[in-house]
């Protein structure tokens, strides 16, 4: 996830700690060129039960193979892309740090792992990987290993657009600053048998990298008609119940931090029918907070936990759930 940094606008220090969340198992095939996602006819998603917070997220698939042959096939699950650049909203410096455990009718399973470095969807993974480069743009070990590139490899990265150079002098002396500029696409996926006429229950759970920022904008009159409320607005469906929470935590004299957390529902739409039974909970994880998301039929079922439920449901759009924190700071 790329957001514009809200630094100079709202006057805030951005401290951005990492990635969004991750995604629908999709059926996958070994291309060519690497893991590929497709759709398959033979396999419906009859349900899918998915919690969502910043500690934790936990899914449970129940699949039927309405075939009368089992299927065997690859099964990806995408993590969020990992992206380069200067004003990436990321501190995470590998998605495979997430712990992430996957099982198949309450089976361990173990899952291989795929990553790409992309830069306009051209891979560029095998030559970071000749150069030494490790393929996250992210991370001590990638900044040092491009320190140590010859000079004429460093110009290289940099004509291809794989690099930018951000070096400056200090007293007289030379810093090198390498900014990496490709974006790192990491899928986990397994080879898995669909039995003929029955259910496969999947499930995952991990922690999730979260994203944030030590401020907000929300609540402050300054910016109520900013271009980053209105981004916000349309990203996570705020409304006018939670700004006028917002204001209200600044009345009494609240500090505001964000906290953000992804998931890509999209994936579930490649399946052979919509997903049967669809249950979503987000949870924001003190009564205190306030949490905005989009999505129909929102229900609140404790003090902080929201949930929606759908039958033949297709998803459309992903989920982007963003937590808003009051707290208060001595003088």
């Amino acid at each position: 996830m790329t957001r514009l940094n809200r630094t100079a606008a709202a006057l805030l220090a951005a401290v951005l700690l990492a990635a969004p969340a991750a995604a629908n198992d999709s059926v996958a095939s070994m291309g060519a060129g690497g893991l590929v996602l497709g759709r398959t006819d033979g396999i419906e998603m009859r349900s899918e039960d998915l919690y969502v917070s910043a500690r934790e997220i936990r899914v449970r698939y129940r699949f039927y193979n309405r075939t009368d042959q089992d299927i065997s096939t690859l099964v990806a699950f995408p993590l969020p892309d990992l992206q380069g650049g200067i004003e990436s909203d990321v501190a995470l410096e590998d998605p495979l740090s997430m712990p992430f455990t996957t099982t198949v009718n309450g089976r361990r399973v173990a899952t291989n792992v795929e990553q790409k470095a992309l830069l306009n969807e051209v891979d560029h993974t095998g030559l970071l990987r000749g150069l030494g480069v490790p393929p996250s743009p992210r991370g001590d070990a990638t900044f040092q290993a491009l320190a140590g590139l010859p000079r004429p490899q460093i110009d290289m990265l940099i004509e291809m657009g794989l690099i930018e150079d951000r070096s400056w002098t200090d007293a007289g002396v030379r810093h090198l600053e390498l900014v990496p500029l490709w974006t790192l696409k990491t899928t986990h996926y397994w080879t898995q048998v669909f039995p003929a006429g029955r259910e496969l229950d999947v499930r995952h759970q991990y922690t999730p990298a979260v994203g944030g920022s030590s401020g907000s904008v929300f609540g402050d009159p300054a910016m109520a008609e900013s271009q980053y409320a209105s981004e916000d607005a349309a990203r996570y469906c705020t409304d006018d119940a939670f700004h006028a929470g917002a204001r209200r935590m600044r009345a009494r004299g609240l500090y505001l931090t964000e906290t953000w957390v992804d998931y890509i529902l999209t994936t579930g739409a490649n399946w052979a029918e919509p997903i049967g039974e669809f249950r979503l909970v987000v949870d924001k994880g003190s009564s205190n907070n306030l949490v905005s998301f989009c999505g129909e039929g929102v229900r609140k079922i404790s003090s902080t936990r929201f949930e929606i439920r759908r039958r033949n449901y297709t998803p459309t759009r992903d989920l982007s759930v963003l937590i808003l924190t009051g707290t208060r700071i001595d003088d």
